[in-house]
């Protein structure tokens, strides 16, 4: 996707999600928190900072799964998910990550029927 796709895909992606939670337009991080939640599977419940920062790596590992980058080990005895990396993430300029992110975040939630 050219970025000009995937900033058109996000603003709808944005919208749709926008709809469930007051019309309020979620940026990167909600998002990466919502694929957590989701990841995490235990349902909407309250979580401390601390559990709010695991659930944004949780979703950024399963992101960066989808390119090879992490592999889902297994889950704690709590049901949290953990990953390992298996191979290096190249550096990016604040842009392209920020691309990729969206693109990635894009491709979750198609994936998951949201959009």
């Amino acid at each position: 996707m050219t970025p000009a796709e995937i900033n058109i895909k996000w603003d709808a992606l944005q919208q749709r999600i926008a709809e469930d939670f007051d019309n309020e337009k979620p940026d990167i991080k909600v998002m990466l928190f919502l694929i957590g939640v989701q990841e995490l599977g235990q349902g909407p419940r309250k979580f401390s900072k601390r559990q709010k920062e695991e659930l944004m790596h949780i979703a950024n590992c399963r992101l960066f799964s989808m390119l090879g980058f992490y592999e889902l080990e297994g889950l704690d005895q709590d049901g949290w998910p953990h990953w390992k990396r298996i191979k290096v993430i190249p550096n990016y300029t604040l842009l392209e990550q920020e691309m990729l992110i969206k693109s990635l975040i894009i491709n979750y939630f198609e994936e998951q029927g949201v959009v």
